[in-house]
C-alpha cells in the first residue's frame, strides 16, 4: 500500500512539473507575443518639432530617418529611464537659465543626446554635460587646466553652451542648424552649406553623427516628453534630486582637499561629488582677485 502511495505521488509530481512548465511556456510565449504586438503598434508621431521648427515628416527620406533613431531609443528602455530619473538632478538649472537667457524650452534635450545627463569625458576629449571641447570651453570663458575643468561645472558649462548656441543661431539664421554645427563645428557646417549651396539642414548631406543628431534630440523628447505614452510610469519621487550645497568662497590655494573637507565638517567624497570640475586632491592658488566657489553638503 505504502508503495502504491509512492508511485502515485510521483506521478502527481511529474504531471504537476509538465503542466508548470507548459504554462511558463505559454506565458513566454504570450509574453514574447505581447512585446512584438506593443512594438509594431507604437509609431512615429506624425508631427515632430524641435527648438520651434519643423522636422518635415512629409518628405520619406526624413520620415525613414526619424523611425530610425524612434525605435532604436525604444530598444533602450532602461538608458531611457535613467535620462528620466537624472532629469529631475539637472532640468531645474537648465530651465532656470534657459529662461534667463531667452534660449529654446527644449534645448535641454541636446544635453541629453550629448551626454546622457552623465559627467562623461569622451575619446575626442570632449566633457561635461554638455560635451564641450577644451578650446570651445575656453573661448566661452571655462577654466581648463590640470586641476580645474569647469566643462564640468553644471551652472557654468550651461551658461557657456547656452552662449554658443546663441550665437551658432545668429550665424546660421536656425536653432536646427545652430545644433547642427555645434555637433560637428561651425566650420564644417559652413562648408558642407557653402559646397552644397543649401541652408536647410534637411537637404545637406552630412556625416552620420550630424545627420542623426537633430533626429535623435527631437525624439529623445518626444520620448521623455509623453513618457506615460511609451511605458515609462514614474511619480515625482523616482526622479534624482538636484544637490543641496552651500558654497564656500576659498581665496587661497588648498593643498589637502581631504583636510580641507574635514575643516568644514564634511569629506573628501561629498566635496569631490558636488565639486566634479576639481580634477585632484588639491587646488593651487586662484588667480589674482579670484576666488574659488566650492560646494559642501548643507548640514
Amino acid at each position: 500500500m505504502r508503495f502504491i502511495f509512492i508511485i502515485i505521488l510521483i506521478i502527481s509530481t511529474l504531471t504537476s512539473c509538465l503542466q508548470d512548465d507548459k504554462a511558463y511556456a505559454q506565458n513566454k510565449s504570450k509574453d514574447f507575443t505581447t512585446y512584438l504586438n506593443d512594438v509594431s503598434s507604437v509609431k512615429l508621431p506624425k508631427k515632430l518639432m524641435l527648438f520651434g521648427e519643423n522636422i518635415p515628416l512629409e518628405r520619406e527620406d526624413i520620415k525613414e530617418r526619424a523611425e530610425r533613431e524612434f525605435y532604436l531609443l525604444l530598444q533602450q528602455p532602461g538608458q531611457i529611464m535613467l535620462y528620466l530619473k537624472r532629469s529631475g538632478k539637472y532640468f531645474p538649472t537648465y530651465e532656470k537659465h534657459i529662461k534667463e537667457m531667452g534660449m529654446p524650452s527644449d534645448i535641454k534635450y541636446l544635453s541629453v543626446a550629448e551626454s546622457a545627463l552623465y559627467m562623461s569625458t569622451s575619446s575626442a576629449g570632449a566633457s561635461g554635460l554638455w560635451q564641450f571641447m577644451a578650446a570651445t570651453g575656453k573661448s566661452y570663458g571655462l577654466l581648463i587646466n590640470k586641476n580645474i575643468d569647469e566643462r564640468r561645472h553644471v551652472e557654468k558649462s550651461t551658461i557657456a553652451s547656452f552662449k554658443y548656441l546663441t550665437m551658432l543661431n545668429k550665424r546660421f539664421g536656425s536653432w536646427i542648424s545652430a545644433a547642427a554645427a555645434y555637433n560637428m563645428g561651425e566650420n564644417g557646417l559652413d562648408n558642407n552649406k557653402l559646397f552644397q549651396k543649401s541652408n536647410d539642414y534637411f537637404d545637406l548631406y552630412l556625416n552620420s553623427e550630424t545627420s542623426r543628431y537633430i533626429f535623435r534630440i527631437a525624439l529623445i523628447k518626444e520620448i521623455m516628453e509623453n513618457k506615460e505614452k511609451y511605458g515609462f510610469l514614474l511619480d515625482k519621487n523616482d526622479y534624482w534630486k538636484e544637490d543641496k550645497f552651500q558654497i564656500v568662497k576659498e581665496s587661497r590655494s588648498i593643498v589637502n582637499l581631504a583636510e580641507w573637507a574635514e575643516s568644514y565638517n564634511t569629506n573628501y567624497q561629498s566635496v569631490k561629488l558636488l565639486n566634479p570640475w576639481i580634477l585632484g586632491r588639491d587646488l593651487p592658488h586662484p588667480p589674482k582677485g579670484k576666488h574659488y566657489e566650492i560646494a559642501i553638503p548643507v548640514k
